[in-house]
């Protein structure tokens, strides 16, 4: 049986060259392109692909967005990110959406056939310059590699830590939020055991990359 896939690309010249050079796959077939977000969920959800091959900057709903809404209603879907952006937060983005695989549109068709068969199959794949992100990711202190630390820390410990990241002392922290000190150096060290840091420095640090700062 082939794969049946969906192209989601704001760009028709490159739908078309990749529909073309999938259907000289015998075990491909590409059932339908979109050219944004919106057509994408829809057409997931009346087409019922084993992939979508997902561009993350398109007009109306992005492919991060739409990631998230074809995961979630269909789990049986899976989305390969096929974008030009290498950037860490963009990845981080798509995978914390759900995405199973990330290929730069730099990747030979070869590597894209590749990926197609393992993403299908529910394998995750990551093109070498996506992985290294990831590493890297897990040997800043982020083991999850897509964000999920954060998720642990309740609303008030994420505001503590913006403020720390800003440079705020625990006296200006406690003035800011209206508790004492005491409740702030106790928020404080339930930040650092949940985020395994234990320096302000390190905080700071987890803060600015997570885009918690405004520095």
């Amino acid at each position: 049986m082939k794969l049946r896939v969906i192209i989601a690309d704001d760009h028709v010249l490159f739908r078309e060259g990749l529909r073309s050079l999938l259907s000289k796959d015998p075990d491909i077939e590409v059932v339908a392109e979109a050219g944004d977000g919106s057509t994408a969920v829809r057409l997931a959800e009346e087409l019922q692909p084993d992939m979508i091959m997902m561009d993350l900057t398109m007009p109306d709903m992005d492919g991060v967005e739409a990631t998230r809404k074809i995961v979630s209603n269909n789990g049986n879907i899976h989305v390969l990110v096929l974008s030009m952006e290498s950037d860490r937060s963009f990845v981080v983005a798509a995978l914390n959406a759900g995405a199973t695989g990330y290929l730069l549109k730099e990747a030979a068709f070869a590597e894209v056939a590749i990926a197609t068969r393992v993403v299908a199959a529910g394998e995750p794949y990551l093109c070498p310059v996506i992985a290294n992100i990831i590493i890297k990711e897990y040997m800043q202190g982020n083991p999850d590699g897509v964000g999920q630390t954060c998720r642990k820390l309740t609303e008030r410990e994420g505001k503590v830590l913006q403020l720390i990241a800003d440079g705020m002392s625990t006296k200006e922290i406690a003035f800011a939020c209206e508790v004492s000190l005491k409740t702030i150096d106790s928020q404080r060290n339930s930040i650092m055991k949940k985020l395994d840091l234990y320096s302000v420095a390190a905080l700071t640090k987890y803060a600015i990359r997570k885009g918690l700062s405004s520095l």
